[in-house]
């Protein structure tokens, strides 16, 4: 977001950001201080960043992943659920959860820093997902963020220590890249305007110009997500022909 956005976009925008996090702020200026980074505080002047949220947030998320992986793990002794612990909020697996809810979209950066990739950089995400959830507690207390953590994280917590896997967007650009030299686009191909609809808007994964998958969802980031994990299912579909192929065999079976 920057300054420029009208304040009817802007409100709008912050709404989809909720209803990717699964939770609506009573006050909404907490979610805003939590997307100001330093650099934008210090070149607009009069403004807080988020600093303070995310000194929080740290210490929030942690004990919020603490508490589910000690019930999820009643055998594990202290050492392995410090080291499970550190593996599923480290910077790395906090910016992979930024990079899910697209949330460098939504970051106000200084002018140098976004010209700097700033909305990418894995150290900036990471901050600003624990201001996030420093700004949920103190909005909504410890509950809505026990509700994040356990979709965020449950699948880790299952597998042990694994760290967060990479978001379905991330890895179809990172796929289409490699085989086509360009990135995927999406297209929102219905909305039915019904707020807290969740099947509000129908969204379309285009790889040149083609449907690769669609995803149905309560916001327009939640669809596209659904889009690029059917798109993904072609992608591993092409690449089990391809090593068929390269095998001399055939890809259907005997």
């Amino acid at each position: 977001m920057t300054g420029d956005v009208p304040i009817a976009d802007e409100a709008s925008s912050l709404a989809e950001l909720e209803a990717e996090l699964g939770y609506r702020f009573c006050d909404r200026s907490l979610l805003e201080t939590a997307l100001r980074h330093d650099s934008y505080a210090h070149e607009v002047g009069g403004e807080s960043s988020n600093e303070r949220l995310e000194f929080l947030g740290d210490s929030v998320i942690g004990l919020a992943v603490a508490h589910l992986l000690y019930g999820a793990h009643p055998r594990w002794a202290e050492g392995e659920l410090s080291r499970a612990l550190h593996n599923l909020v480290d910077k790395r697996a906090l910016a992979e959860l930024a990079r899910s809810l697209e949330l460098g979209d939504f970051l106000e950066l200084g002018r140098s820093e976004r010209l700097s990739g700033g909305p990418q950089k894995e150290g900036i995400l990471a901050d600003a997902m624990e201001a996030v959830i420093g700004a949920i507690f103190l909005d909504g207390g410890l509950a809505p963020v026990m509700a994040l953590a356990e979709r965020s994280f449950a699948a880790s917590m299952v597998a042990g220590s694994a760290p967060a896997p990479r978001d379905p967007k991330t890895r179809l650009n990172e796929w289409v890249m490699a085989r086509f030299g360009e990135f995927p686009t999406y297209e929102c191909i219905w909305d039915s305007g019904v707020d807290d609809d969740d099947d509000r808007f129908t969204v379309q994964a285009l790889v040149k110009g083609e449907e690769w998958g669609h995803g149905i969802a309560r916001s327009k980031r939640l669809a596209e997500t659904g889009a690029a994990r059917q798109a993904l299912e072609r992608c591993d579909e092409l690449d089990a022909t391809g090593a068929a192929q390269a095998e001399g065999g055939d890809p259907r079976g005997d």
